[in-house]
C-alpha cells in the first residue's frame, strides 16, 4: 500500500490537498486544461502502475472523486495547496461526512521546532 508519491522532486502524500491541472479535449487543435482540486485520499499501485485518488465537494454538497494514474499524459501538473497531518493510509471516513466536516483535515507543518519553542 503506497503512502506517497513523488512529482517533479515534490512529495505527495495522503490527506494533502492538491490542484491537478489535467487536458481535456478529443482534438489536437482544441486542447484545454481543467483543474480538479481535493484532498488526496489514497494512493494505490507501485512503481509505474501508481495512481491516486483526489475527492472534492461539488455543488450542493456532492462528493466527487476522480481517479488519476500518475503516469498519465493528460496530467500537465500537481500543485500541492497544503500538507495534510493524518494516520491512515486511506480516508475513506471522508466519504461519509457531509459540508465543511468533509474537507476538514489537519494541517502538518514541516519546520522544526526552534529554540525559542524549546525554552517556553
Amino acid at each position: 500500500m503506497a503512502k506517497y508519491f513523488t512529482d517533479n522532486n515534490q512529495s505527495f502524500s495522503v490527506g494533502d490537498t492538491v490542484r491537478v491541472h489535467v487536458k481535456i479535449g478529443e482534438d489536437e487543435g482544441k486542447i484545454q486544461t481543467q483543474a480538479f482540486e481535493g484532498i488526496i485520499i489514497a494512493i494505490d499501485g507501485r512503481e509505474s502502475n501508481k495512481s491516486f485518488t483526489v475527492r472534492k465537494i461539488a455543488a450542493d454538497n456532492i462528493g466527487v472523486e476522480r481517479i488519476f494514474p500518475l503516469q498519465s499524459p493528460y496530467i500537465i501538473k500537481i500543485e500541492l495547496k497544503r500538507k495534510g497531518d493524518v494516520r491512515r493510509a486511506k480516508l475513506n471516513y471522508l466519504r461519509g461526512r457531509i459540508g465543511h466536516g468533509a474537507t476538514k483535515v489537519r494541517e502538518r507543518f514541516d519546520s522544526a521546532p526552534t529554540a525559542d519553542t524549546k525554552a517556553a
